[in-house]
């Protein structure tokens, strides 16, 4: 696990060499191994190492037999060893160990086509020194962070966007169409970032970038390949891929962790993994400490457990950091768990595993389609499913604006996921954002514009597919993947995903949609391959999330003047209607309303702008109260 940035232009050595500094320092955590670099008349490629696989040797940038190429890499990839040996057959000479060589080898050797040959999580950039001409790419599903921007002729990237501000040729702007739409999804869900100018590789892409043309193409997309199989041989070969996958994440020069919560997900990869350490976090006592659940967990497999209690005088001190981390806002609350998460794991170790993906390969969102606790319904809205789609499109037009018991499940049921279906998460409805906004910022994509624009490229399948894809599109590089990356990385630890993983993805993609979800369970199949290795109860535990009380803290009156504070500075009046902002804030102080969720989403953005806006993008001090 690494971190890389560079640009491409004329500039003098000097002002390269010095510029290249510090942007490497300013993403220092996300290597502080060693450091590399490469400047020539056209680029300069700057590279910050955490050492994993070739402790000695695995130093970048990492140059081919003739030095005419070089690259510098952000991830790791799983199944590099099997690629190296047939690239040694085809005769390839390596100088090192690390499965960096490999990208560079394979990349001489098959051009993009290496791509459609790598497991692994990455972003990496190869830079042609006779052409002058960069290539780079991205996972396939956006796991490791890649951001660009084109500036004063210069072409910048990197693994964080806070790298960029070191440049003298960038702009610090903010993109006003972002603030509107993340009011309603809690992360920045446009192509563009909150920076004016700047965007992100997005998943399964690859670009080229040449004499100033950028070029951006996809080489990978999730598909539906459903096969006629049982339950059984469903559970099986999601089980045999699990263990494959765990397997092949596991490799590491270093001691591999796991986090663990109270929740299916990591409990599988832990129970498969059987680490030496396992971390788990909670807040206080209660729903809001999985850290308990966690340990009677890892007690009864034998696994070893190391937990802490996080309570709201630490969040509140470090949230202006953890913002700082994240490059742009985002108000899910779980950011702040998987930060002191992290920091507990690095005490020990350098690699951890977790359990991110899962629910998106197999269906585990109640919101794709398990939302009452009635049986009965369920296996009501079952049997309509199997109606054809333009009957049960019908009825569900029929009822989406009646009033019955279960009338919410049925009609998601029932409705075309373009119909109802965001995400994951919905804070604000537009028209709340509206009358919230100032006039400047309520020009911006609707949320229909940006779901419409994903929905388009789904592939034909069931309904779930559709809202799995717009997830996997949206939600976990923006939201899920990115808080893990950011979050990780600010305690220089690598985190691993094993359930998302390109090899599972495949399997995912073969599961018949009833064995997905259906009227026993979300993640129905996946669950019952994790009883193999989990006790009953644990395998059929409903998805808790890193539960965050946020509730709790704005009605304590310490937070509460906190959150009070920030809100009346004079800046803010420039986003919102400050006297409606106070209101809010303060009815929901007096149990007048519950706008927690809100409340967090404007106070996540505040506090994000405060830091690199008011501030200039330092990393803030801790807050002491």
């Amino acid at each position: 696990m690494c971190g890389i940035v560079g640009f491409i232009d004329r500039m003098n050595q000097n002002d390269k060499s010095k510029t290249l500094e510090e942007m490497m320092n300013t993403i220092g955590h996300r290597g502080p191994s060693s450091s590399g670099e490469f400047i020539d008349e056209g680029a300069a490629i700057g590279f910050r190492r955490l050492s994993i696989i070739d402790l000695e040797g695995g130093d970048q940038p990492i140059f081919n037999e003739d030095k005419s190429k070089l690259i510098t890499f952000n991830g790791e990839i799983y199944n590099f060893r099997e690629l190296r040996e047939d690239l040694i057959a085809k005769g390839h000479d390596f100088t090192t160990h690390a499965d960096t060589e490999v990208l560079l080898h394979g990349y001489e050797e098959y051009g993009v086509e290496l791509l459609q040959k790598l497991r692994g999580m990455f972003a990496f950039v190869i830079w042609d020194r006779e052409k002058q001409e960069l290539f780079g790419a991205r996972d396939h599903f956006g796991i490791k962070p890649l951001y660009y921007t084109q500036m004063g002729g210069t072409f910048m990237y990197g693994s964080e966007i806070k790298s960029f501000l070191k440049h003298p040729n960038f702009k610090k702007e903010l993109n006003k169409e972002a603030l509107k739409p993340y009011m309603t999804f809690q992360y920045s869900a446009l192509d563009e970032t909150f920076f004016k100018n700047v965007f992100r590789i997005k998943e399964g892409h690859y670009f080229t970038y040449k004499d100033g043309v950028l070029d951006i193409k996809p080489y990978w997309d999730m598909k539906v390949d459903e096969k006629d199989m049982s339950l059984e041989e469903s559970i099986d070969l999601i089980d045999k891929t699990v263990l494959g996958s765990v397997d092949a994440h596991k490799f590491a020069d270093v001691e591999v962790g796991a986090f663990v919560s109270s929740g299916v997900d990591s409990s599988y990869v832990a129970s498969t993994l059987r680490p030496e350490h396992t971390y788990s976090i909670g807040f206080g006592q209660g729903t809001f400490n999985e850290s308990k659940q966690a340990k009677q967990l890892t007690d009864m497999i034998g696994l070893n457990n190391t937990s802490r209690e996080i309570h709201g005088d630490e969040a509140f001190k470090y949230f202006p950091q953890i913002q700082y981390y994240l490059d742009e806002p985002d108000s899910n609350p779980s950011c702040v768990p998987l930060f002191f998460l992290a920091e507990l794991a690095a005490r020990d170790v350098r690699v951890v595993m977790s359990g991110e993906g899962a629910d998106e390969l197999f269906a585990g969102y109640e919101s794709y389609g398990f939302s009452t606790n009635s049986r009965a319904v369920r296996v009501f809205a079952e049997g309509l499913k199997k109606l054809p789609k333009s009957l049960r499109f019908s009825i569900a037009r029929g009822i989406e604006n009646k009033h019955f018991k279960g009338q919410k499940h049925l009609y998601e049921s029932l409705a075309p996921a373009e119909d109802f279906f965001i995400g994951q998460a919905k804070v604000f409805d537009e028209s709340e954002s509206v009358e919230l906004l100032k006039e400047e910022f309520k020009a911006a994509p609707t949320v229909k514009d940006i779901v419409g624009k994903t929905y388009k490229k789904a592939p034909e399948g069931s309904e779930l597919r559709k809202m799995q894809y717009l997830d996997m599109h949206q939600w976990m590089p923006g939201d899920i993947l990115l808080k893990a990356d950011k979050m990780a990385m600010a305690h220089s630890l690598e985190l691993r995903v094993p359930l998302l993983d390109i090899e599972l993805m495949h399997t995912a993609e073969q599961i018949p949609t009833k064995y997905l979800l259906n009227e026993h369970n979300t993640k129905y199949a996946f669950r019952q391959a994790a009883r193999r290795h989990l006790p009953e109860e644990w395998s059929n535990r409903k998805k808790l999330g890193f539960p965050v009380p946020i509730k709790d803290w704005l009605r304590e009156e310490k937070y509460y003047k906190v959150v009070r504070q920030l809100f009346e500075q004079d800046f803010v009046a420039e986003f919102f209607d400050q006297e409606k902002l106070l209101k809010m804030l303060d009815d929901n102080f007096a149990d007048k309303n519950d706008a927690r969720r809100k409340l967090w989403t404007i106070y996540s953005f505040l506090t994000w702008y405060d830091v690199y806006f008011i501030n200039n993008g330092e990393k803030p001090a801790v807050v002491n109260f």
